[in-house]
C-alpha cells in the first residue's frame, strides 16, 4: 500500500527545524510511524527490538546512535529514554535530531524532566476526509477564519456514502477494505483495547467487561455534555453493570493516555446576556468507527436510529475540524449556555479570530442551525471581542452554498484545511 501524504507533515518539518526533538503522539494505528519514517534517516523500534531492554539497562546512549533525524518508535515502552534524549539534545546543540512516536502517554509516576526548549509536541489523529480523498478541500478552514467563502458548485454526497465512511473510519490500514471487513477489524481494535491496552497503560489489571461498558456509554453519549455521574447511571441502566465514580475516573484517564478519548473544551466568550456558560467538555472517541464498533452497530442499525447517527456525524465533523484547526494554529471549542443556546464547534486562532459551526447530517435542520448561529453572533459583546469571522453549517447530504443571510452551508465533502 502506497503512503498517503498527511496534513501534519508541514508542521512536523517546522518543528524539526525549530527544536532538537519532536514528539509525535496519537492513537495506535493512526499512522504516526509511517509518517515519521518519511523524514527519519534511522529507526529504532522500542517495542520490537528484543535487545532494547538489555541496552537500556547497560548503556542507553547506544540506542541514540544513528543518522538524524533518528526515529525512536513507541518510546513509552522504555520511558526513561526521554531523559537520555533530552541530555543528548543538549550535548549536540543541534536541531532536528530525534523524532519520538508514541501511542500512549507514560504514567504520572514516571519521572520525566521537562523537555522545554528541547522538545516540541505534535498531536496526530486518524485520517481526515481530505487526506483520504473523500473531500475536495475547496472550502478551507483557513479561509473561513478570514471570512472568505469560495464561489463553486458541488453536488453533495449520499447518506449511504457517509455511513460507510463512518463505519470504516480514518485508519490508514483500512483504506482498501470493504465496509464488512472494516467493521470486523474495528471490533478487534476495541477488543484489544478492553483486554490488553487498558491494563498495559494502567500498570494494573482492568476488567475488560467494565472497560467495554464504559466505552459503550461514551459511544452512546458521543458529542454531548456528559459528566461522570451520567456515565455511571448510563452504564448501570444500559449494561446492567456497576462502575464506581472513582473507577470511571481512572478508566477515563487511561483512555485519555491512550489518546482514544478526546475532549472538546467549552468556549468562554464575552456575551451580552446574563446566561451562564457551561464549562464541561464534550467527549468524543478518537474515531467514529470506534463508537460504532463499541456498540456493535452496522449500517442498518445506523439507518434505524438517525438521531444517534446525527450525533455520530457531529463527532466525525468535529474530528475533521480539529485536524484542520491545528493545521491553522487554532483550537476547537463548543458553546453551550444556561438559556439552551448551543453551537457545535468554535474554531479559534491564537490571535483571537474565530469561526462558528453548526453540524447537521441532513438539510432538514439547516434553518434551525442558522437561527442558533445568528443568536450566538448577536449575543457577542462587541465592546470586548469581535464577532465571528464566519458563520457556517457543515452538512452531510446537502450541497455547499452561501445563503442570502451570509451563513455558509458546507458539505463535509468540500471541507479542508
Amino acid at each position: 500500500m502506497s503512503y498517503i501524504k498527511r496534513i501534519i507533515e508541514e508542521d512536523l518539518l517546522d518543528k524539526l527545524s525549530a527544536s532538537g526533538a519532536v514528539l509525535v503522539k496519537g492513537p495506535k494505528s493512526c499512522g504516526k510511524t509511517a509518517t515519521a519514517k518519511q523524514y527519519a534517516n534511522s529507526v529504532l523500534e522500542m517495542d520490537r527490538d528484543k535487545q532494547v531492554p538489555i541496552i537500556m539497562a547497560t548503556n542507553p546512549q547506544l540506542l541514540l546512535i544513528g543518522n538524524t533525524p533518528r526515529l525512536i518508535d513507541e518510546w513509552q515502552e522504555q520511558p526513561e529514554i526521554w531523559n537520555y534524549v533530552r541530555h543528548e539534545v543538549d550535548d549536540r546543540n543541534a536541531k532536528g535530531q530525534f523524532i519520538l512516536t508514541g501511542s500512549a502517554n507514560p504514567s504520572d509516576d514516571v519521572k520525566l524532566h521537562s523537555g522545554a526548549g528541547r522538545f516540541t509536541v505534535l498531536q496526530m489523529d486518524t485520517m481526515t476526509w481530505q487526506e483520504l480523498g473523500y473531500s475536495s478541500g475547496i472550502v478551507k478552514v483557513s479561509d473561513l477564519l478570514q471570512g472568505f467563502f469560495p464561489n463553486f458548485y458541488d453536488s453533495g454526497i449520499s447518506l449511504d456514502f457517509i455511513l460507510d465512511k463512518m463505519l470504516i473510519g480514518g485508519w490508514p490500514t483500512l483504506l482498501n477494505e470493504s465496509t464488512k471487513n472494516a467493521i470486523k477489524m474495528n471490533s478487534g481494535y476495541v477488543d484489544l483495547l478492553c483486554e490488553v491496552d487498558m491494563s498495559r497503560v494502567s500498570g494494573v489489571k482492568r476488567d475488560p467487561l467494565k472497560v467495554r461498558s464504559l466505552l459503550r456509554s461514551i459511544a452512546r453519549n458521543t458529542a454531548t455534555l456528559v459528566d461522570n455521574k451520567t456515565l455511571e447511571q448510563d452504564v448501570k441502566i444500559s449494561d446492567r453493570n456497576e462502575l464506581s465514580r472513582n473507577t470511571i475516573s481512572e478508566y477515563l484517564d487511561a483512555l485519555s493516555r491512550l489518546m482514544i478519548l478526546y475532549e472538546q473544551p467549552a468556549f468562554n466568550p464575552h456575551i451580552r446576556s446574563s446566561a451562564s456558560l457551561r464549562k464541561s467538555a464534550k467527549r468524543h472517541l478518537c474515531d467514529t468507527s470506534l463508537a460504532v464498533a463499541a456498540l456493535g452497530l452496522d449500517k442498518e442499525s445506523l439507518l434505524k436510529d438517525m438521531k444517534f447517527t446525527g450525533f455520530l456525524f457531529e463527532s466525525l465533523a468535529t474530528h475533521e475540524l480539529n485536524v484542520y484547526a491545528k493545521a491553522n494554529d487554532a483550537t476547537i471549542f463548543h458553546y453551550n449556555d444556561s438559556y439552551g443556546l448551543e453551537v457545535d464547534a468554535i474554531v479559534q486562532k491564537r490571535n483571537g479570530d474565530y469561526a462558528a459551526f453548526e453540524i447537521k447530517l441532513g438539510v432538514g435542520y439547516i434553518e434551525i442551525a442558522a437561527e442558533s448561529l445568528k443568536k450566538f453572533a448577536a449575543n457577542i459583546d462587541t465592546t470586548k471581542m469581535d464577532v465571528p469571522k464566519s458563520l457556517n453549517i457543515i452538512t452531510g447530504t446537502g450541497m455547499s452554498h452561501r445563503r442570502p443571510d451570509g451563513i455558509n452551508v458546507i458539505s463535509l465533502a468540500s471541507l479542508g484545511k
